[in-house]
């Protein structure tokens, strides 16, 4: 049996990154990350998601806020919100977690190796985020090496496989993906500014009300919200 586990976050791309995993694995195992998140309802709506679909699912815990240097973390660090994208900065932006996708990925492969698991499914692309550093096939590659070295591949045990399907996808392309595999996006959430309904003005709203349009389809999200006669 092919097994694997999914970095699942709960928001749109890890929503489409497990319905991949889904449908080409028997057994698909979610893994979410409660890291000290300002957005931490998206651990919450992660269960509720991965139960749905009937796929096993641990949350970690591994508290990022005493690194701190994002406004996901900081408190102190104000969360950049705007109607229409800001100028643009040179490096990554305030929402960047330093290595936060290096780490989760160091123990997801942790987990996965004391439980026989060779592959590691992630929803990275680089389409909507070019600025973040821990997104790019450059990355995932560097990754994939470094766990290779320091597992028991490295004594000739399985080598970990890091496959992000959504690489060179875009936001609108990763939803269609997603919809085409029976994916539910009604529990997904993506607002920084932490709530289950959109903020609309931070940059993660934006992209996914961007990408909803550019379908010509209405939020899943916002659908369920308005049915539960939430405003």
């Amino acid at each position: 049996m092919t097994s694997c586990v999914v970095l699942f976050s709960g928001g749109l791309d890890s929503t489409t990154a497990l319905a991949w995993a889904l449908s080409r694995y028997d057994r698909v195992h979610a893994l979410t990350f409660d890291y000290g998140q300002r957005h931490r309802v998206e651990v919450a709506l992660a269960r509720k998601a991965a139960r749905k679909r009937g796929v096993a699912h641990t949350v970690l815990k591994v508290d990022l806020r005493q690194i701190g240097g994002s406004a996901l973390t900081d408190p102190a660090i104000p969360l950049p919100r705007s109607v229409r994208p800001p100028k643009k900065a040179p490096g990554p932006p305030a929402t960047y977690v330093p290595f936060r996708n290096g780490i989760f990925l160091a123990l997801a492969a942790a987990w996965a190796e004391a439980r026989g698991v060779r592959d590691l499914v992630c929803g990275f692309h680089v389409a909507d985020s070019p600025d973040y550093p821990d997104t790019t096939p450059r990355f995932v590659k560097a990754m994939e090496r470094a766990i290779h070295e320091g597992t028991k591949a490295a004594f000739g045990g399985p080598k970990t496989r890091i496959i992000a399907p959504l690489l060179g996808l875009s936001k609108a392309n990763i939803i269609r993906s997603g919809l085409a595999l029976g994916a539910d996006y009604s529990h997904s959430v993506s607002c920084y500014a932490g709530g289950e309904r959109p903020c609309g003005t931070c940059s993660s709203c934006r992209l996914r009300a961007r990408a909803w349009k550019a379908l010509g389809r209405e939020d899943p999200l916002l659908v369920r919200l308005r049915k539960e006669g939430q405003r």
